[in-house]
């Protein structure tokens, strides 16, 4: 039976290395205690005080006075240098004011490394003067305001709120009266009092300012609570998983390396003042998302949420495209409208979540994937790329899911990789992706499940994998490859095109060369009218007939479909001419009742003719694959990649085709026959 700690004051204790799995720590007070390496699976700290105990907060408090005071002199040092230096010399004096005002603005506005910088640079310049100068006393002087004023930013700011903010502020302000009183005294400068006070309230916001989450000085922050945090309680390396730290207290805390999958710290106060180290706790925004469960219409694209637990967080219209919620759970959550894209959710909880409206483009999902009772009446598959627009493919089509639908439809697609292509496909690189992904999965059976045109550009080509696949690796291997693909394809027809260009370049200068030399011909023709209109007629014939053959318009094509030089599409009479053609070069069957690649050709070409589900343009395309596998049949050996891809253009084809389509059932029959033939089975 778990152990049961509930309501002790347990301060101080260790339990380093055990294992306290489904422990009962609720309303415990454990500060200080050391839970390094523990196994704390399942427990409960509903309640718990965490942090300091007593003899650090005093320690921490003698600390902080010793710094306060530290800060008051550096700040009264400062001070009277400045006004030492402005006595003696007006324009060192100056030069030095100018010098603290500019480290001021640049720390104020771009951070104290920024700031410390620029005072490092004055430093060593100041440094050389002191060197070099006739007065070399200045030049010192200038070095000490610099480095006194260095020591008073780095000391107030780093400990500012060590123990409090409001305490270390009041007592710094003291101390730098009390040092100011005596050296105005000392030295009866008035001057100093007020410099004094000015630099450590500018210590002092710089503080609070990292105090309260500022980017410009994370650092500051981040150090300050790891100092705080020495002494209080440690969870350093434990096995948190499914701890539940609801309302609990937990500053100055020591979360760093722990477990944190799906550990509950609903309305838990002062978690920002916790150590977080690597852990999802290092992001404000998801700190404050486990802490308030409030995620509406927020942002969290490309977050670390693994394992959060977010059940019954509202979570309506938020962004988690890209987000990694690997184990996490969303158990009856508010889902409804939010962005899913190409999130990672393997082993993710989604049980009784309310999802209706939200995009799950991409989303990464395996078998471990609980989608029980999702409260869901429809989803989209894509993500709108024009908000506003709603251009997206819903699910259903019409109408509403029914109850259970929702989790029978993505449990049929869990072993399948979508590969969406929104501004359409080339084939051609395509298969060379496709082929270079199955080479380095080549333990992985891929095979193309279907092609489907969404329209407006948009295709998406599911690919079965099996139930263990790394779908998210098999993803990005394709993206990646089909894009080098992809450049090497344009790459090529820019060559091609340049070269027709060149071509065409030559045709027009060719053209100019014989319209000047029949302009020549025209004058000669005109003092030999006479003798010679026979030659004359005829050479213009000839000049006219070169002329209707070499301005011929030529267009090209777009990269990926076939074209002719005249830019004229082909048609059907011609094409299919053209395919018995080719077909009849081929070896008739020698037994008529086993009919050999000639007869199973014509066969397939014949189908495509009739096939009234077919639009020109299809039939167009299938055709000139049936002509493609014919040549390919001419040299089997040598021609397998051609073979091979005008069969799997003939299946993209005929892909979306009614099943019970007449050509759908011939070419389930002919193209394993002809693939047999041209040793591709």
């Amino acid at each position: 039976m778990p152990p049961d700690y509930s309501g002790q004051n347990l301060q101080g204790r260790s339990f380093k290395g055990q294992d306290l799995t489904g422990a009962n720590f609720s309303q415990a007070d454990i500060r200080g205690v050391d839970f390094t390496n523990a196994t704390l699976k399942g427990a409960d700290f509903t309640g718990t005080k965490a942090g300091l105990q007593g003899r650090w907060i005093i320690g921490l408090l003698i600390i902080t006075l010793l710094l306060s005071a530290l800060s008051g002199f550096f700040s009264t040092v400062s001070a009277v240098l400045l006004s030492s230096a402005l006595s003696k010399n007006i324009i060192a004096g100056i030069v030095a004011l100018i010098t603290l005002a500019i480290f001021c603005i640049i720390t104020a506005r771009k951070g104290l490394l920024a700031g410390l910088g620029m005072v490092a640079v004055a430093f060593g310049v100041v440094a050389v003067s002191a060197v070099t100068s006739a007065s070399p006393i200045q030049g010192i002087s200038m070095g000490l305001l610099v480095l006194a004023f260095t020591g008073v930013v780095t000391c107030s700011v780093t400990f500012t709120f060590v123990f409090s903010f409001a305490f270390t502020f009041i007592f710094a302000i003291f101390f730098t009266i009390f040092f100011a009183l005596i050296f105005a005294v000392i030295l009866k400068h008035c001057f100093v009092f007020p410099v004094a006070v000015v630099f450590v309230i500018f210590s002092a916001y710089i503080g609070w300012r990292s105090l309260k989450g500022d980017e410009r000085d994370p650092w500051i922050r981040s150090y300050a609570i790891a100092f705080a945090a020495t002494g209080g309680t440690s969870f350093y390396g434990a096995d948190l998983t499914d701890a539940d730290f609801t309302g609990a207290i937990l500053k100055n805390t020591d979360f760093r390396k722990a477990n944190l999958t799906r550990t509950r710290f609903y309305e838990a106060k002062k978690l920002d003042f916790a150590r977080p180290g690597n852990t999802i706790l290092s992001n404000p925004a998801v700190l404050n998302l486990l802490i308030t469960l409030n995620g509406r219409n927020k942002s969290y694209i490309g977050a670390n949420l693994r394992g959060a637990n977010l059940i019954g967080g509202d979570l309506k219209e938020a962004n988690f495209k890209n987000a990694d919620i690997i184990e996490a759970t969303f158990q009856e959550a508010n889902l409804e409208w939010a962005n899913l894209t190409l999130t990672q959710a393997i082993g993710t909880n989604f049980t009784k979540a309310q999802m209706t409206g939200a995009c799950v483009e991409a989303w990464n999902i395996e078998s471990t994937t609980i989608l029980d009772h999702v409260d869901c009446r429809f989803v989209y598959l894509l993500e709108d790329p024009k908000p506003g627009t709603d251009n997206r493919e819903r699910r259903p089509s019409s109408g509403e899911f029914q109850p259970g639908e929702f989790t029978k439809l993505f449990e049929e697609v869990l072993n399948t990789v979508d590969l969406i292509f929104r501004n359409g496909i080339d084939w051609k690189a395509f298969i060379t992706a496709f082929k270079k992904v199955q080479v380095e999965n080549q333990d992985t059976e891929l095979v193309i499940q279907s092609i489907e045109n969404k329209g407006d550009g948009v295709v998406v080509v599911k690919v079965a994998v099996p139930e263990n696949a790394n779908k998210e690796k098999i993803h990005s291997d394709f993206t990646e490859n089909y894009q080098l693909a992809l450049a090497a394809v344009e790459e090529k027809y820019k060559s091609l095109l340049q070269a027709k260009d060149e071509r065409i370049d030559d045709h027009k200068q060719q053209i100019k060369d014989i319209k000047q030399f029949y302009s020549e011909l025209v004058n000669i023709s005109k003092s030999l009218a006479d003798q010679q209109t026979s030659i004359e007629n005829k050479i213009i014939q000839e000049i006219n007939n070169v002329n209707n053959d070499s301005s011929r318009k030529i267009e090209i094509g777009n990269i990926g479909r076939d074209f002719n030089a005249s830019g004229q599409a082909l048609n059907l009479g011609e094409i299919s001419g053209t395919v018995i053609n080719t077909i009849n070069e081929l070896a008739t069957a020698p037994e008529p009742d086993k009919p050999g690649i000639k007869e199973l050709l014509t066969q397939l070409k014949t189908a495509i003719e009739t096939d009234t589900d077919l639009t020109a343009k299809d039939k167009e395309k299938a055709l000139k694959q049936v002509k493609s596998l014919a040549e390919a049949a001419q040299n089997p050996q040598e021609k397998q990649d051609l073979a091979d891809t005008a069969i799997t253009m003939l299946k993209g084809t005929i892909a979306n085709l009614p099943t019970a389509a007449k050509l759908v059932e011939e070419c389930g029959k002919l193209l394993p026959l002809i693939a047999g033939f041209l040793g591709l089975s």
